[in-house]
């Protein structure tokens, strides 16, 4: 299993463990999390799964596309250069079987 948790602003903590392959915004939304909408369903094509990913994750994490890059542009919140990223693009795997991230103030 892999683990995933949410740091809300207000202190909550959502800690998820999920299968494998699963993304941030997939266990998000499936496990109810707040503050996650993921209006496209995964497709890097809206920016309402933005987090931020905390600093000690950044490095595991494959390189921001294009279109990722480009839908990071119109984040509710505002984009920060180093953590901004979607959840949809990130999925957990065997090297990357732990992620923290902040949810934003608000995504749409």
């Amino acid at each position: 299993m892999a683990k995933i948790t949410f740091h809300h602003l207000d202190g909550h903590i959502d800690a998820l463990s999920v299968d494998p392959g699963t993304t941030v915004m997939r266990a998000a939304i499936a496990h109810g999390v707040e503050g996650i909408v993921g209006e496209c369903g995964g497709q890097a094509m809206c920016a309402t799964c933005h987090v931020f990913v905390r600093e000690q994750y950044i490095d595991r994490l494959p390189p921001i596309t294009d279109d990722e890059d480009e839908m990071l542009d119109c984040t509710a919140s505002p984009r920060d250069e180093l953590r901004s990223r979607l959840g949809c693009q990130i999925r957990t795997s065997l090297d990357l079987d732990e992620i923290e991230v902040d949810v934003p103030e608000t995504q749409v």
